[in-house]
């Protein structure tokens, strides 16, 4: 209760360079807290948040170059090569060049990865729990976190 008092003191009192007054700080410790209640069921099917991430864009489309998978993570291809090389020796997926243009590489679940999809189904409704959102409240939150996150891309 104290702490909540001092960080409504903090927004009010009109000090731009108080940690409670950015939004960096909001998005970024909700963010680690997010991460923090997916790791417990990311654990049981053996990924990381990142890994799960990238599995979840494979499962809407299987077969994406490593630059459309990055594009569609907001990461670069680089960062994310090291992660796709350790969810290949996981036996979850196969990386391939492509006969076109041996620069592509081609990423494509394997039967494993395709079949851990199924355990991941129950992951959504776990987090919704934990978050405590009505599905109106959710979905608006949602619409606006995609909003500020388009407005950002438009400015870097």
């Amino acid at each position: 209760m104290k702490a909540e008092h001092s960080s409504k003191q903090a927004a009010d009192s009109g000090d731009h360079l108080l940690l409670d007054n950015q939004l960096c700080f909001a998005l970024y410790s909700t963010s680690l807290l997010m991460t923090k209640v997916y790791k417990p069921l990311l654990s049981k099917l053996g990924l990381t948040y990142p890994q799960y991430l990238a599995m979840l864009v494979l499962w809407e489309r299987d077969g994406m170059t490593v630059g459309e998978i990055s594009t569609r993570l907001l990461t670069d291809p680089g960062s994310l090569t090291p992660l796709l090389k350790r969810l290949e020796s996981l036996g979850l997926l196969s990386r391939t060049r492509s006969k076109e243009d041996e620069r592509v590489v081609i990423v494509n679940l394997t039967q494993a990865g395709r079949q851990l999809r199924d355990d991941a189904l129950q992951i959504p409704a776990c987090v919704f729990g934990a978050v405590a959102l009505s599905p109106p409240e959710l979905r608006a939150l949602q619409e606006r976190l995609l909003e500020l996150r388009g407005r950002l891309q438009d400015n870097v």
